[in-house]
């Protein structure tokens, strides 16, 4: 089966899921997520998006979340929106650029440029604040392009990111339990945390 056969089929929640099981990419432990949070779970993206196949499918299935919305141009924060961002818009048939950190602040690197009144699809891997997406979708606003949607592979707030009002589409919702590390159930039993995608640990 080529590549193009296999992305021409939809996939549900529960494909989805199992997706990212088999990957290995719900992990489970003690993590110190992005928004300074704590967790006994967390999803590593990186390890279902490793596989060219399954990024292509599920971006794909993300990008068909927008249908009927304009988009011009997909942007997503590094690491973790730089591949869904280029599978979005592989399957939409437009740009796909990313923002880094530069000295601490999200920005626009390596030559990229968004035009005003250009219009853009944010997109990240995973979001439990959103904070992230928040800074693109500033980045955004102040090159004058306009944000058209949040498009994410796992909502695991709950429901609850608010982006403005921008519609907002993902492929898997999760309410994984997270805590301030004040008030960490994990902590207390002793137990050391490490952040996933770096060596760090305590």
């Amino acid at each position: 089966m080529s590549c193009c056969d296999n992305c021409e089929k939809r996939i549900d929640q529960n494909e989805i899921m199992q997706m990212f099981m088999e990957t290995g990419a719900l992990l489970q432990g003690h993590f110190l997520l992005t928004s300074g949070k704590h967790s006994g779970q967390y999803m590593q993206c990186a390890q279902v998006l490793q596989y060219p196949r399954k990024a292509a499918r599920l971006g794909r299935e993300l990008a068909l979340k927008f249908d009927g919305v304009e988009v011009q141009t997909v942007i997503g924060p590094a690491m973790g929106g730089i591949i869904v961002a280029h599978e979005v818009g592989r399957y939409l048939g437009v740009k796909a650029i990313f923002t880094e950190r530069q000295n601490g602040e999200m920005a626009l690197r390596r030559g990229f440029q968004l035009s005003p009144g250009e219009k853009v699809l944010v997109v990240e891997d995973v979001i439990t604040t959103g904070g992230s997406v928040k800074e693109v979708i500033a980045i955004v606003k102040e090159a004058g392009a306009i944000p058209v949607g949040v498009g994410v592979l796992v909502d695991r707030s709950g429901g609850k990111a608010d982006f403005g009002g921008l519609l907002l589409h993902s492929l898997l919702q999760m309410n994984i339990e997270a805590s301030e590390p004040d008030n960490c159930p994990l902590c207390a039993q002793g137990l050391p945390w490490e952040k996933p995608g770096s060596r760090g640990s305590k």
